[in-house]
């Protein structure tokens, strides 16, 4: 029994530091994609984070499926519905993040942000994929 749940923990663990590479890689393009809304396109933050969570989404599937949770054996359709309205759950939660922290407490967007980004990622996304969208 206390081996199994050392290899419960440690895969718990290893799939975690997995799930925060692909969140990093995917938050990288995301951050890219909101700063050239905002700058380039003249996006308000609120469309910005919108457009860039959404195609952020995209690569964050692409490698949690292939890599992160090595779940490839489960319908793709299948999981893919869930990851959209994990994603959905995701983008709503960031949007009102961010317009309490900009237009209320008048935070820097970009700060404004990394900071929500950190706490729904850690605290919603990868529960939610873990345990529902890529469960084995």
């Amino acid at each position: 029994m206390k081996k199994k749940r050392k290899v419960v923990i440690r895969d718990f663990i290893l799939s975690f530091g997995k799930a925060q590479v692909s969140a990093f890689l995917g938050g990288l393009f995301d951050f890219s994609v909101y700063t050239i809304c905002i700058q380039v396109l003249g996006f308000t933050a609120y469309i910005s984070n919108i457009i860039s969570g959404s195609l952020g989404a995209v690569v964050n599937f692409t490698i949690n499926r292939y890599w992160t949770f090595d779940s490839t054996g489960a319908p793709v359709g299948k999981q893919l519905g869930k990851f959209v309205m994990v994603v959905i759950g995701s983008i709503s939660l960031k949007s009102m993040g961010i317009f309490l922290l900009v237009d209320h407490l008048s935070l820097n967007p970009y700060y404004s942000k990394i900071i929500v980004e950190i706490l729904i990622s850690l605290g919603f996304n990868f529960l939610m994929q873990k345990y529902w969208v890529f469960k084995k």
